[in-house]
């Protein structure tokens, strides 16, 4: 488990900071909070989220204005774009959650 903190090293949590911070950008506030490892997986399947929105959306522009024939391009985007937007609201809401509640967990050690 994590050591104990000092006083001083106390002031330096601030749970909303760290929750503006997660929703900036996921995982921003877990960086702050000084959670490294936990901060840069989240920081990395929040990218992966925005990256398979935006292939879903390529693909599903592609099929709109190429008139392509292939209508599993279009299934294929739609399904990418809806995994992705999942993805992003799912760590979103858990990356700003889990900045805030640790940084108070943390205030009250």
């Amino acid at each position: 488990m994590d050591k104990a903190i000092s006083a001083e090293e106390k002031r330096n949590f601030n749970p909303g900071l760290s929750a503006v911070l997660s929703f900036v950008y996921n995982g921003l506030g877990q960086l702050y909070n000084g959670q490294i490892k936990k901060g840069l997986v989240i920081i990395s399947f929040s990218s992966l989220g925005i990256m398979m929105t935006v292939v879903g959306a390529i693909l599903i522009l592609h099929y709109t204005f190429a008139k392509s024939v292939l209508r599993l391009e279009l299934f294929w985007g739609l399904g990418i774009l809806i995994i992705g937007l999942l993805l992003i609201c799912y760590v979103g809401i858990y990356s700003i959650y889990d900045a805030y509640n640790y940084s108070k967990r943390r205030l009250s050690e």
